[in-house]
């Protein structure tokens, strides 16, 4: 069985982290002092819950806040008609249009990292399912991006909004920032994922939810954090 070979950088940073749970605070102080990538690397958990998203009372896809926002330019587009076309302009949309940007996106164009959509126009997207659909651009109303306040979906997504969902093993992986943000505010945004993730727990959860946490950054090694010391 061929076998990922572990670059020289990586188990130096491996050894770094210690074989034990960490608290948060120490979690996100190790998660800092071993990423020494040549750009600024993301700060991502890694959420193991006591999900099967099989079952339709066990699905967990919701958005959240990051007050101090992702350290990531986010552009966004919008699909609308009419005054919510014009809304979605001055709320700063950096891509709008209606029946010709669909057509433009069919075609390809994916210059733009969420897509929101008014409810009028979802019978027309429905056929850009194939193209949104495998990178996760679909507009949902569970991911607050079919809405009627474009303005202010528009504006929370580029303030900071994040979009997060379990994987079908169960898993959810979320950005909380860079890692070159203060200390501080990588905890008050990795606390403010955890509460959401708390408070959208599906009312199909059987056992126990929490099951793993880990973060790491983007070319950094896995920190495992201590979920009894942080619920």
């Amino acid at each position: 069985m061929f076998m990922k070979k572990i670059s020289r950088r990586l188990k130096v940073l491996k050894s770094q982290v210690e074989t034990k749970l960490y608290t948060i605070e120490e979690a996100v102080s190790t998660l800092q002092a071993t990423s020494n990538a040549k750009f600024t690397e993301t700060a991502e958990a890694h959420i193991c819950l006591g999900l099967n998203p099989k079952y339709a009372d066990q699905q967990l896809r919701a958005t959240v806040i990051l007050p101090k926002g992702t350290g990531k330019l986010i552009r966004v587009a919008v699909i609308a008609k009419g005054e919510k076309l014009s809304e979605a302009i001055n709320a700063g949309a950096d891509v709008s249009g209606s029946e010709q940007l669909i057509d433009e996106i069919l075609k390809g164009r994916l210059d733009f990292d969420k897509l929101i959509a008014t409810p009028d126009v979802m019978p027309l997207i429905a056929k850009l399912g194939r193209v949104l659909g495998p990178r996760g651009l679909m507009p949902s109303p569970k991911a607050g991006t079919v809405t009627l306040d474009v303005a202010k979906s528009v504006s929370e997504f580029k303030g900071g909004k994040v979009e997060y969902r379990v994987d079908k093993t169960g898993i959810i992986h979320v950005p909380f920032g860079k890692a070159s943000f203060a200390t501080q505010d990588l905890l008050i945004n990795l606390q403010t994922i955890t509460a959401s993730i708390d408070r959208n727990k599906p009312p199909g959860a059987k056992g126990k939810y929490w099951k793993t946490f880990f973060i790491s950054s983007t070319m950094g090694p896995s920190v495992p954090i201590d979920i009894a010391r942080l619920l």
